[in-house]
């Protein structure tokens, strides 16, 4: 039985067994349906451990969901008070929470409770003032706006899921699960979070972060003088470039050329042609079966080493693994 292993949380001393979650209209159906599944779902019969789960609302009244049906909670907010782990899903990021939900989560959170967002859920933390002086997380279409509308908040867009204290928020959508996980690894041991895994067919843990999942568009670049020369060097990015060599084509100094670089793009000439390595790198890990040091070489890394150390720092994640997730059928 699974439950033989079960250990006991660090922050209660006693396993989680209790999970309440928080809706509101708007709430995405997708993000409530990951905690439904994760932590609602009897999987007792499997020697898995069983949790009291519960929807609520504030006067358990019926909300309704970004998809536009209506969901009846069962439970109001008072549900909260006896919660291990309380969860909100994803809410329109505009949507400022009932002065009364934001009291009962940071209620839970002063308490004890371990408190969880989904995606934009954050959002509803951060009013709750939840987020202030912690690392946190949300979509990364949503993390410059989160990080302008709780200023104190330490917004890393890269991860996943970050845990700071009793709190936790996870990046968009599927992240929720690998946050949810987590939270099941933490409390009950990995042999239990793989079972759960399993049992959704999901990988237990993903590799890299969100920057792997930000949509990368074709760049676009209005450089004034140098115009033509950043077109030949995207054309043969394959070619050894040095800033002496490109302040020679644009016919600079090489202190000049970096300082009309800088003016006309923002970023420095190696940050800029490191970038667009790295770019033309995905591109022909997504559509090409070339290996890894082909790929290194045609992207001006060279070897396969020196481009796994700039994919990563970039795209959080390794070429390799990038590759598998993103590798798009011929």
């Amino acid at each position: 039985m699974f439950l033989d292993f079960l250990p006991t949380s660090a922050q209660t001393g006693a396993v989680l067994t209790d999970v309440a979650v928080v809706v509101l209209d708007g709430v995405a159906p997708f993000e409530l349906g990951v905690l439904c599944e994760v932590f609602g779902t009897d999987r007792t019969a499997d020697g898995l451990p069983g949790y009291d789960f519960a929807v609520c609302s504030p006067g358990a009244t019926p909300v309704t969901s970004s998809a536009g049906f209506s969901l009846a909670p069962q439970h109001g907010l008072d549900r909260l008070a006896s919660a291990d782990l309380v969860a909100v899903p994803a809410l329109p990021p505009g949507v400022v929470p009932p002065a009364e939900v934001l009291d009962a989560l940071r209620a839970a959170a002063a308490r004890g409770a371990r408190v969880l967002s989904v995606c934009s859920g954050a959002f509803a933390l951060g009013h709750a003032g939840l987020l202030d002086g912690r690392r946190c997380t949300t979509h990364w279409r949503h993390t410059a706006e989160l990080a302008a509308a709780f200023p104190s908040a330490l917004v890393d867009g890269d991860v996943l899921y970050v845990e700071d204290g009793p709190v936790i928020t996870s990046a968009g959508t599927a992240a929720g699960i690998d946050a949810c996980l987590h939270v099941v690894r933490e409390e009950h041991g990995v042999r239990v979070a793989t079972a759960i895994a399993r049992r959704m067919v999901v990988p237990p843990h993903r590799d890299g972060g969100q920057a792997q999942y930000v949509e990368t568009p074709v760049a676009l670049y209005d450089a004034d003088s140098l115009q033509p020369l950043l077109d030949e060097v995207c054309a043969h990015l394959d070619a050894e470039h040095t800033v002496e060599s490109l302040a020679a084509q644009a016919r600079m100094s090489p202190r000049t050329f970096a300082r009309r670089f800088k003016q006309e793009t923002g970023t420095t000439p190696y940050a800029w042609l490191s970038a667009r390595r790295v770019e033309l790198a995905q591109r022909l890990l997504e559509e090409t079966d070339e290996p890894v040091d082909r790929v290194a070489a045609a992207a001006g890394f060279g070897t396969a080493a020196v481009l796994r150390h700039h994919f990563t720092a970039t795209v959080t994640t390794t070429p390799q693994a990038y590759r598998r997730a993103f590798r798009r059928p011929a």
